[in-house]
């Protein structure tokens, strides 16, 4: 088990990412890795990392895009306006009472805003790089520790799709989750799916509460590079401008929803932009290059990780991994519900997406879940624990990558040390705990 393939690619991408190796590069290396001791030539190995490539551009081009509908929405005015609001409600003189008021009204906002981003508005990780990038100066100015606010971002986004079966949620517990376990003969209900998972959502839960009162609870400070802004600054934007913003807003969402493409909805947002009149011909240009230079190396990153994918996948060793499990387990109810969570832990690192994972693990886990006499809502914790392992701690993953792309606009948070590690400590550790009771108590 050791030395599968799968687990020595994900061990080394992630010691090569600690040791500060730029992620795309630590993803290369450990995807010709993984190819050659997973039974790979080199030629075959490049060709299913060359394959897999193609998988990334769709995301990587939506976020450059967003990047650029960014740029053009804080060129606007809009976010100048939002983030001046907030500081002036901090008083001339800032005191305990009213810093904590806003930082609470903050954070509070921007958790509601990522939960509501899985199902009552479905757009992912768009509203990242278009919210978070204008209040960095108010986060600064705050002392809010960036990690913490990593860690609330990634909370809404993961956390809302193991419990609530709307938007996807539904597409995580219903379309993917409870079909691939029906599929393998499990006879499992949609009602079974969110009571069974919400333990492991508990265990996020009591993670996000570490983060915010115990680990990054004390001030951070970070350099402001924006003047702070005085009264004797305009806080208004003409009525065009605001009206083109909030239309430019509107018709991203609309069009992302319509066409289910963030890639049309961020372009429809900048032509707006581009020919309303409130960004000159002679600026579209920059701004559209800042922006799309701000989302570059979250898009390769991307891209470089749906290469390294499709070279696990081709080795044929996460099956190899999951049913060798058996050799170990022999007897052993506890264990083998530890192990079957933490082998999720590491393909799902890998790969990056849990929604991607169940589909290769249902297929050993079922079967191997029932044969230990695990329930059917045990079955169901196990399975959609172990897909979700790994999505939050993942230097690949959309949960760790899209804080990252708004909370590193202006390079003071590097993905690894105040995203991926934060967020590995505290969602990964309590959902492996709660996930593992709930299959021992259900």
């Amino acid at each position: 088990m050791i030395m599968n393939a799968v687990v020595i690619a994900v061990c080394l991408m992630l010691f090569l990412s600690f040791i500060r190796i730029n992620v795309v590069v630590s993803l290369t290396i450990s995807a010709v890795v993984a190819g050659i001791v997973g039974g790979l030539d080199i030629h075959q190995t490049i060709a299913a990392f060359n394959d897999g490539l193609g998988g990334g551009a769709q995301i990587a081009l939506s976020y450059a895009l967003l990047g650029a509908f960014a740029a053009a929405l804080s060129h606007s005015g809009l976010t100048t306006l939002i983030s001046h609001s907030i500081i002036k409600k901090l008083g001339k003189e800032p005191n305990s009472g009213n810093t904590q008021v806003v930082r609470w009204l903050l954070l509070i906002t921007i958790l509601l805003m990522a939960i509501s981003s899985q199902n009552i508005l479905p757009i992912h990780i768009a509203f990242i790089p278009i919210l978070i990038p204008p209040l960095l100066h108010v986060i600064s100015k705050l002392h809010i520790d960036r990690r913490l606010i990593a860690c609330i971002l990634t909370f809404g986004l993961v956390t809302t799709y193991l419990i609530l079966p709307i938007g996807f949620g539904g597409i995580f517990l219903n379309d993917i989750l409870l079909a691939n376990l029906n599929t393998n003969g499990l006879n499992a209900v949609a009602e079974q799916i969110p009571k069974a998972m919400l333990l492991p959502a508990i265990g996020m839960v009591v993670g996000l509460l570490t983060a915010i009162f115990i680990s990054y609870r004390k001030p951070r400070e970070y350099m402001i590079e924006q003047p702070v802004i005085s009264d004797s600054i305009s806080t208004t934007i003409s009525r065009k401008s605001l009206l083109v913003s909030l239309s430019a807003i509107l018709a991203t969402l609309i069009v992302q929803l319509q066409t289910d493409s963030m890639i049309f909805g961020a372009l429809s947002g900048f032509i707006i932009f581009r020919f309303s009149g409130i960004i000159k011909h002679e600026v579209s240009k920059d701004l559209f290059n800042q922006g799309v230079h701000m989302m570059a190396n979250i898009g390769f990153i991307m891209i470089a990780a749906a290469g390294f994918a499709a070279v696990v996948k081709s080795t044929g060793e996460v099956s190899t991994l999951v049913t060798s499990l058996g050799d170990i387990i022999g007897d052993n109810k506890a264990l083998a519900a530890l192990l079957m969570l933490i082998v999720g832990l590491l393909i799902t690192m890998g790969i990056g997406s849990s929604f991607s994972t169940i589909p290769i693990i249902a297929t050993i886990y079922v079967p191997l879940a029932l044969s230990f006499g695990f329930s059917i809502a045990a079955t169901i914790a196990l399975v959609g624990t172990a897909a979700a392992l790994g999505d939050a701690g993942s230097p690949a993953s959309d949960s760790t990558l899209g804080p990252t792309a708004g909370l590193n606009a202006d390079g003071q948070h590097d993905h690894i040390r105040d995203s991926v590690i934060p967020t590995f400590i505290h969602y990964n550790i309590p959902l492996l705990i709660f996930g593992w009771i709930a299959a021992m108590v259900l």
